[in-house]
This record gives C-alpha cells, sequence and structure tokens, in this order.
C-alpha cells in the first residue's frame, strides 16, 4: 500500500477537530493521527510522542537545517511547530494512511510536499455568526479573544481556495457523512 495523506484545516470554530476525531475513530484501521513537534513547554498532563514531539529549540533548528521536515512554522518567537518526515514514515510503515490537523499554512505547506499523494481539506462554516456562537460557547473567550480570532477566521478563509475541497460544517451530522465519502473516495482512488 502506498501510504497517503489526508490534510484538514480550518479557521477556529469550523469542527475540524471533531471531524477527525470521527474519522480516526470510525476508520482506525486505516487511519492514523500524525503526531507534531514543538518546542513549546510539555504541559504536566501531556505525554511526549502522543501529544506532541517535544523538542528543544536548538534541536529543532537543527532539524530545519537537516531537512528533517515535511512543514514547520515559527508560530510565535522562538516558539516552532512541524510535522517531521519520520512521523509520516512511522505511520505509513505501519500501513497506515496519516490524518492531520493543521493550521491552514500547514495544511498548504504538506499538499505542496505531498501533492498528489495528499487531499486538503478545508473545513468551514457558512456565517460568521455560527462561528461567533461556536467560539462564546466554549466560554474561554473575551471580547478581545474573540476579535481577534474572527480577524484570523477571515484571514484564513482568504486560502479556501487553494485546497482540493471544502467541507461545509454548517451541521455536523451531514458534514461527518460528507468526509467520510471523502476520505473513502481518496484512500481507495
Amino acid at each position: 500500500m502506498k501510504g497517503k495523506l489526508i490534510i484538514f484545516s480550518a479557521p477556529s470554530g469550523s469542527g475540524k477537530t471533531t471531524i477527525v476525531r470521527h474519522l480516526l475513530s470510525k476508520y482506525s484501521s486505516q487511519l492514523a493521527f500524525s503526531v507534531s513537534a514543538c518546542t513549546r513547554l510539555q504541559r504536566e498532563y501531556e505525554v511526549d510522542g502522543k501529544d506532541y514531539y517535544f523538542l528543544s529549540i536548538e534541536d529543532f533548528r537543527q532539524r530545519i537545517a537537516n531537512q528533517e521536515f515535511a512543514e514547520w512554522e515559527e508560530v510565535y518567537a522562538g516558539n516552532y511547530y512541524g510535522t517531521l518526515k519520520s512521523e509520516i514514515q512511522r505511520l505509513w510503515d505501519e500501513g497506515k494512511h496519516v490524518v492531520f490537523d493543521v493550521d491552514v499554512k500547514g495544511g498548504l505547506k504538506l499538499k505542496e510536499a505531498y501533492n498528489e499523494s495528499a487531499l486538503a481539506v478545508f473545513v468551514k462554516v457558512s456565517s460568521e455568526e455560527e462561528i461567533q456562537r461556536r467560539l462564546n460557547s466554549r466560554g474561554t473567550e473575551t471580547p478581545e479573544t474573540l476579535a481577534t480570532r474572527i480577524a484570523k477566521v477571515r484571514y484564513e478563509q482568504s486560502f479556501e481556495h487553494e485546497f482540493d475541497t471544502v467541507l461545509v460544517n454548517d451541521h455536523l451530522e451531514d458534514a461527518l457523512a460528507e468526509a467520510e465519502v471523502l476520505i473513502q473516495n481518496f484512500i481507495h482512488s
């Protein structure tokens, strides 16, 4: 089997993580989740190699120099996140297709690197009001952070046309069914 990559990217509040979790649960024999590497501090409840691969800044930069990343980003000064090529290969060696839940820039970089072996899915909600409602329902947003997130949503939506397909998540059950069809069609093509 030649392994494939299935990339889900979306602005906050679009439901991509819910969709990815559903697909991983339903197709656990075929799909596996890619664990990202990062330089931020490990939280007490996190497990290295399960939640993230926690690397020092020096190690991360050396791996960049060695071209060990399929994609990477310096999200904040000195705070790197990325996908190790070895992680993708590890999952392919297990006979799995690799699923990603990544930001828009990371998703596009992965698509560019893996081309026809990758399906890039942009998840969106049709209205900004619905995204605001979802973000507010989390109970974690202040008016200021909500405004920042909405501005980022608008920016990320400007990349929608660069993805292979758009999955509208206005009704979760419909979006899950459509995601299942997308996955099955892609991995069997």
